[in-house]
């Protein structure tokens, strides 16, 4: 069931009003890193690239080289970090077989050093992390 706004726009739903509330205090008060994935070319060879945006409270950016660093080092998939300003990064994704669950990796790392306070906007990205999203059931696995 649809609502409207006095103006005839859709009214949201208070759970993705309450979801953009969230993400802007958590931007702004909280130390935390917004990640939006986005594909640039979807023909051969297929690149990506991350759009990494630092919250107000992070004082120090250094962390996002050195996990850059870490994963470039540990990976078959090319790297490429460009630094916009002391705020935002972009990290572009090359073209291997492997770079999807490699730009996971990376992003997990980023989650990892920040405790969790990661919010992960999906973009243009088709990857689905198949794995997670699978239900668990005992029956599957164990006679």
């Amino acid at each position: 069931m649809f609502e409207f706004n006095e103006d005839g726009s859709l009214k949201l739903p208070d759970k993705v009003i309450k979801d953009q509330k969230d993400k802007e205090y958590r931007m702004k008060k909280g130390k935390c890193l917004l990640v939006t994935k986005e594909v640039i070319s979807y023909t051969a060879p297929k690149r990506c690239v991350l759009h990494l945006k630092l919250s107000d409270a992070i004082t120090d950016n250094q962390f996002v080289a050195n996990v850059y660093k870490y994963c470039n080092e540990n990976s078959e998939t090319p790297f490429k970090i460009i630094k916009i300003n002391e705020n935002e990064f972009n990290v572009e994704i090359g073209t291997s077989f492997r770079r999807c669950s490699e730009c996971m990796k990376l992003i997990n790392r980023f989650k990892g050093f920040l405790y969790g306070n990661l919010i992960e906007e999906k973009g243009s990205c088709t990857y689905e992390d198949i794995i997670r999203k699978q239900d668990f059931c005992y029956e599957d696995y164990f006679d």
